[in-house]
Order: structure tokens, then sequence, then C-alpha cells
């Protein structure tokens, strides 16, 4: 990711709006939308430039310096464009503070994307020349042909062995459509199910209907029979060690959807609240494990695991003590042992699949899920989760409260 010279920002603050530059001069009002809308339409590319998009907050529309301070609240909140969960797949961008013709600006280069089409608030926004808008049926199918020429994650790989039939067109229609697309979008849309399928990369191309990694997942039939490492192992263990007692076990399968539903009210069945009516004035409600914690490190585990060339599930065991989640695959990308959990870094092996986790419902925000177990189990009174990572796993501890 190469930064831009003062000369080379000089010149896009010299010229006029373009496919690749637009201007702000603050971020306020509709601004934080606008914004998220020339982001998306950046990491589309449509033009194909293959070179970043540069939005100036701080920039009059003729180029000239708005007066703006660049403080660091303003540079965490261009920042979190990225993270929010509201573009997906999450853009790649760069936000930084730059003094260009003697005043203050925040410059946000956006990197074309390498799974378009990149959706803002359910619509496939684009840049023809200095005017945003939403990609028309023929927008969407070049954006879907220059995925297909690019390298993709492994969670929009083909699996030959499977079939469009393999897929759940109610989930698909009924779920995952509502969720993942405004309605005016859904309503004006004349898409074939094909088209739909492959713009949502469930499946390869309306004329290559094999289904992907994340069209099984997602919304298949019966995920397991072409991904079998895809389940959750759940063991209730009467004891500290994997050597006692298992009073209860279950392999959990289906589709993402499923497979979390059905997991949690598993570790809900077995979080049995206590009630103290003795030591305060007024009763106190107890719990071993904070929910959200669980669900979080949970979440984690089916997102950032790998599926790739291994039949280990994600392993959860409730012992008497503690419980044990286990995420088959190390770290991934900019996540190393040294800087797993630290704010701010992340990365994704399966860029597409926290996509679909997002639509769905289960992750809010992204690149929070550790922290936000952290402040559970502190607000709960439970000891802080403990990791053990290494190339083939990450392992998160959960301890009981005392």
């Amino acid at each position: 990711m190469r930064r831009h010279t003062d000369k080379e920002l000089l010149a896009l603050l010299n010229d006029t709006e373009s496919d690749k530059v637009e201007y702000k001069e603050s971020f306020k009002g509709d601004v934080p939308k606008t914004a998220r809308q020339a982001v998306c339409a950046f990491a589309n590319d449509l033009p194909n430039h293959n070179d970043p998009g540069i939005l100036f907050i701080g920039a009059k529309d003729d180029g000239e310096p708005s007066g703006l301070q660049v403080t660091d609240q303003l540079l965490l909140s261009l920042s979190d464009m990225k993270t929010d969960g509201n573009i997906l797949p999450l853009p790649t961008l760069t936000v930084e503070k730059r003094v260009l013709k003697g005043a203050e600006m925040a410059v946000v280069t956006v990197f074309p994307s390498d799974m378009p089409p990149v959706k803002y608030d359910g619509r496939i926004w684009i840049r023809t020349g200095p005017r945003r808008s939403v990609a028309n049926e023929q927008e969407e199918r070049v954006l879907n042909e220059k995925r297909r020429h690019k390298l993709p994650p492994f969670d929009i790989y083909p699996i030959p062995s499977s079939k469009i039939t393999d897929l759940s067109k109610s989930i698909f229609e009924n779920e995952f459509l509502p969720a993942a697309f405004a309605v005016d979008v859904l309503e004006s849309n004349g898409r074939s199910y094909e088209e739909r399928l492959a713009t949502c990369k469930m499946i390869v191309s309306p004329e290559n209907t094999t289904p992907t990694v994340l069209g099984l997942l997602a919304i298949g039939k019966s995920p397991q029979d072409f991904l079998p490492g895809a389940y959750i192992q759940f063991l209730r263990i009467d004891g500290t060690d994997l050597a006692d007692p298992v009073v209860d076990e279950e392999n959990i399968g289906g589709a993402i959807v499923e497979l979390l539903r059905r997991t949690e009210e598993k570790l809900k069945a077995h979080n049995r609240t206590s009630i103290d009516i003795a030591s305060t004035p007024t009763h106190q409600i107890e719990m071993p494990y904070p929910t959200a914690a669980i669900q979080q490190i949970l979440y984690n585990a089916v997102l950032h695991r790998t599926y790739e060339s291994t039949n280990a599930p994600v392993r959860v065991y409730w012992f008497n003590d503690r419980i044990e989640i286990n995420s088959p695959g190390g770290p991934y990308g900019n996540v190393t042992p040294e800087n797993f959990g630290k704010p701010g870094i992340t990365d994704y092996r399966n860029p597409n699949i926290g996509d679909a986790l997002k639509t769905f419902g289960f992750i809010q925000a992204f690149g929070r899920g550790i922290a936000t177990a952290r402040r559970e189990m502190e607000k709960n009174g439970s000891p802080p989760p403990e990791f053990e990572i290494n190339q083939s796993a990450v392992v998160c501890t959960l301890g009981r409260k005392q």
C-alpha cells in the first residue's frame, strides 16, 4: 500500500472530482453516509483503474481547504468506516492527517476490492466520473466478472462436487436477501435467481452455477456433505480433565444460522443461573459465564477458523471450572501470536463468511469480539479470557466465576 506524496495529492486537489477522487468539506450532517457510499464505489472500481480512490475530508468542491480541524476523534470516525460492518465485504483503506495547501485535511485512501461487488447499506455503489450511483444489472455483471479474474479467498472457492440444488432457495430468498439488500433494491430488481446467487457469491456465476464454500455454509441444505469439518463438537464434561465422564455431547451441523443457534441453545441450557437471596438486601442473579462473552468467542471461532484441507471441527468443551473453545487454524495475515487480541489488529481468513454472519445478525461490528468478551467477563466478576495460540489452532479458555 504505497503512500501518496504531497505532490500527488496536490495534483488531485488542483484537478476536479472524478471516478478516483471526491471532496468533502467536513464529516457532519449526511457526509458520513455519502462518504461510505464513496468508499463503496472506490472499492468496486468499476472503471477498472486498479488504483486507489481518494476521499479528501476538509476540501471544498474546488479543491481548496475548508478550514477543517482534523482531530483524533475525526480520524477514528473515518477509520470506523472500515469495520462498522455497513460496507461489505470489508474495504481496505487507510486514514491519515495531511497538511495540504497550508491546511489540515484527512485523506482516506481506498483500495480496489478483490471481492466485488461491495455493498453499502444493501446497495452496490459505483462511480462514473464524478457521479455516484447504484449499480444496474449490467454493472453488477461486470463486477462479478472482475471477481472471477482475481485470486479469491478460500471461502468463495467453488466446490465442484456440489450443485445449485444443494442450496436452500427458501433460506436465500426469505432470510438472506431481505437482510442483505435494501427493500427498494429488491423490489426494482429483475435479476434471476442465479444472478442473485452470483452477486451474493453463493455460486460462481449465472452461467457456472457451482456453489461456493460460502454458499454451502450460509444457505446449504447439508454443508457437512462437502465440508466435513464445518461443524461444532460440544462436550459437557463432569470434571476438569478430558478423561472425566462426559454427561452431554453433540456434533452440531447444518448451515451457519442453524449451527450457531443450536450451539447457543446448548450453551444456554448448561449456563444455569443462581440467585443469591441471603448475602445482600436485594436478590442477585449470577451466571457462571456471561452469555455475551461465550457468544463472541463462539462467533470468532466459526468466522476465523480454517475450512480448507481439514476435517477438524470447532470444539466447545465445557468443564466444571472452565469452557474451552478451540478454533482450527492459527492466526492469519496481519495477526500474529504476539499482537493477537490487541485493539486495531484484525485480518480475515474468511471475509465473505464474515459478511454472511453480519447479514444474519450475529455480528454487529468487526474487530470487537475479543474486546467485548473481555469486558463482559470483567463485568461478571469472571477471570479474563485466556488464549493459547499456535499455527494449528486458537484456543480460548473462559474461566468460571468463583
